[in-house]
Protein backbone atom coordinates (compact mmCIF):
# COMPACT_ATOMS: atom_id res chain seq x y z
CA UNK A 1 0.00 0.00 0.00
CA UNK A 2 1.14 3.51 -0.72
CA UNK A 3 2.15 5.76 2.17
CA UNK A 4 1.90 3.09 4.86
CA UNK A 5 4.26 5.03 7.12
CA UNK A 6 2.27 8.26 6.94
CA UNK A 7 0.45 8.98 10.20
CA UNK A 8 -1.88 11.57 11.70
CA UNK A 9 -3.15 14.51 9.68
CA UNK A 10 -0.88 13.75 6.74
CA UNK A 11 -2.61 10.39 6.36
CA UNK A 12 -6.01 12.12 6.38
CA UNK A 13 -4.80 14.59 3.74
CA UNK A 14 -3.46 11.78 1.54
CA UNK A 15 -6.74 9.88 1.90
CA UNK A 16 -8.69 13.02 0.98
CA UNK A 17 -6.51 13.56 -2.09
CA UNK A 18 -7.03 9.96 -3.24
CA UNK A 19 -10.78 10.31 -2.70
CA UNK A 20 -10.87 13.46 -4.82
CA UNK A 21 -8.88 11.67 -7.53
CA UNK A 22 -11.45 8.86 -7.47
CA UNK A 23 -14.37 11.28 -7.75
CA UNK A 24 -12.67 13.13 -10.60
CA UNK A 25 -11.86 9.90 -12.42
CA UNK A 26 -15.39 8.57 -12.07
CA UNK A 27 -16.88 11.88 -13.18
CA UNK A 28 -14.66 11.99 -16.25
CA UNK A 29 -15.05 8.35 -17.27
CA UNK A 30 -18.53 7.27 -16.19
CA UNK A 31 -21.58 8.75 -17.93
CA UNK A 32 -24.02 7.36 -15.34
CA UNK A 33 -22.10 9.02 -12.50
CA UNK A 34 -22.12 12.37 -14.33
CA UNK A 35 -25.88 12.09 -14.87
CA UNK A 36 -26.44 11.37 -11.19
CA UNK A 37 -24.27 14.32 -10.14
CA UNK A 38 -26.16 16.64 -12.49
CA UNK A 39 -29.45 15.41 -11.02
CA UNK A 40 -28.16 16.08 -7.51
CA UNK A 41 -27.58 19.77 -8.26
CA UNK A 42 -31.30 20.70 -8.32
CA UNK A 43 -32.49 17.86 -6.08
CA UNK A 44 -30.37 18.70 -3.03
CA UNK A 45 -31.86 22.20 -2.57
CA UNK A 46 -35.30 20.75 -3.38
CA UNK A 47 -34.87 18.14 -0.65
CA UNK A 48 -33.96 20.83 1.87
CA UNK A 49 -36.96 22.91 0.82
CA UNK A 50 -39.53 20.08 0.74
CA UNK A 51 -38.52 18.40 3.98
CA UNK A 52 -40.55 19.84 6.86
CA UNK A 53 -38.50 18.34 9.68
CA UNK A 54 -34.79 17.61 10.09
CA UNK A 55 -35.56 13.89 9.83
CA UNK A 56 -37.41 14.35 6.56
CA UNK A 57 -34.56 16.43 5.17
CA UNK A 58 -32.04 13.79 6.26
CA UNK A 59 -34.03 11.01 4.59
CA UNK A 60 -34.49 12.98 1.38
CA UNK A 61 -30.82 13.97 1.24
CA UNK A 62 -29.51 10.61 2.39
CA UNK A 63 -31.53 8.72 -0.18
CA UNK A 64 -30.14 11.03 -2.88
CA UNK A 65 -26.52 10.63 -1.78
CA UNK A 66 -26.72 6.84 -1.59
CA UNK A 67 -27.22 6.66 -5.38
CA UNK A 68 -23.86 8.16 -6.43
CA UNK A 69 -22.15 6.31 -3.59
CA UNK A 70 -23.37 2.97 -4.94
CA UNK A 71 -22.51 4.12 -8.48
CA UNK A 72 -18.92 4.71 -7.33
CA UNK A 73 -18.78 1.16 -6.00
CA UNK A 74 -20.33 -0.16 -9.21
CA UNK A 75 -17.73 1.69 -11.28
CA UNK A 76 -14.93 0.34 -9.09
CA UNK A 77 -16.17 -3.22 -9.52
CA UNK A 78 -16.50 -2.77 -13.28
CA UNK A 79 -12.99 -1.29 -13.55
CA UNK A 80 -11.56 -4.15 -11.52
CA UNK A 81 -13.34 -6.79 -13.60
CA UNK A 82 -12.17 -5.12 -16.83
CA UNK A 83 -8.61 -4.97 -15.52
CA UNK A 84 -8.58 -8.71 -14.93
CA UNK A 85 -9.65 -9.41 -18.49
CA UNK A 86 -11.84 -8.09 -21.26
CA UNK A 87 -12.93 -11.50 -22.52
CA UNK A 88 -16.45 -12.58 -21.65
CA UNK A 89 -16.71 -14.72 -18.54
CA UNK A 90 -19.77 -15.78 -16.60
CA UNK A 91 -18.41 -14.59 -13.25
CA UNK A 92 -17.32 -11.23 -14.68
CA UNK A 93 -20.77 -10.71 -16.13
CA UNK A 94 -22.38 -11.74 -12.87
CA UNK A 95 -20.23 -9.32 -10.86
CA UNK A 96 -21.12 -6.45 -13.18
CA UNK A 97 -24.82 -7.36 -13.20
CA UNK A 98 -24.96 -7.56 -9.41
CA UNK A 99 -23.20 -4.20 -9.05
CA UNK A 100 -25.64 -2.70 -11.54
CA UNK A 101 -28.53 -4.19 -9.57
CA UNK A 102 -27.19 -2.45 -6.45
CA UNK A 103 -27.41 0.88 -8.29
CA UNK A 104 -30.98 0.06 -9.30
CA UNK A 105 -31.91 -0.78 -5.70
CA UNK A 106 -30.38 2.51 -4.48
CA UNK A 107 -32.44 4.44 -7.04
CA UNK A 108 -35.57 2.54 -6.01
CA UNK A 109 -34.84 3.38 -2.36
CA UNK A 110 -34.54 7.04 -3.30
CA UNK A 111 -37.82 7.06 -5.25
CA UNK A 112 -39.71 5.22 -2.51
CA UNK A 113 -38.31 7.49 0.22
CA UNK A 114 -39.29 10.62 -1.67
CA UNK A 115 -42.75 9.20 -2.44
CA UNK A 116 -43.42 8.18 1.16
CA UNK A 117 -42.52 11.64 2.40
CA UNK A 118 -44.00 13.81 -0.35
CA UNK A 119 -47.16 12.01 -1.52
CA UNK A 120 -49.01 12.35 1.82
CA UNK A 121 -48.31 16.10 1.79
CA UNK A 122 -50.23 16.54 -1.45
CA UNK A 123 -53.13 14.14 -0.76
Amino acid sequence: MANQNVKGWRRVLYAFRYSMQGLKSCFELEEAFRQEVFLLIPLIPLALWLGDTPVERAILLGSLLIVPMVELLNSAIEANVDRVGLERHELSGRAKDIASAAVFVSIALCVVSWALILVPKWW
